[in-house]
């Protein structure tokens, strides 16, 4: 078993967690209360999904993992773009974020095709 903090989609994911609490710091917390927590709860699952899932044994449990990484990484998104969509929203960490994010979701998408055959 690998090391999962030596996994490149793992670091990412934790860029992203990191890029996220610093976006939603600088925000008017009345105004995104929700929407900051949901999003730092998908933030969080996608690295740790890809913790959890290098511990299985299993080719189709570790991406069955990967998967929920890549569903929780979707769920991000989407956050981002609906504060995107907000005329107090920072745009340009907004876009940093769906930038990053994106990427990553290539890289694992990348990834889970190496785990099927």
């Amino acid at each position: 078993m690998k090391n999962f903090k030596q996994l490149e989609i793992w670091q990412r994911g934790m860029d992203i967690a990191d890029i996220v609490f610093d976006m939603y710091e600088e925000l008017p917390s009345q105004k995104v209360a929700e929407l900051k927590n949901q999003s730092i709860r998908a933030a969080i699952s996608i690295p740790s999904n890809i913790a959890e899932g290098n511990s299985r044994r299993s080719e189709k449990e570790k991406y069955r993992y990967m998967e929920i990484s890549l569903g929780s990484s979707f769920e991000l998104e989407t956050q981002a773009l609906v504060l995107f969509r907000r005329p107090w929203a920072p745009r340009s960490k907004v876009e940093h974020l769906l930038k990053v994010n994106s990427e990553h979701q290539m890289k694992l998408m990348a990834f889970m095709k190496r785990l099927m055959p």
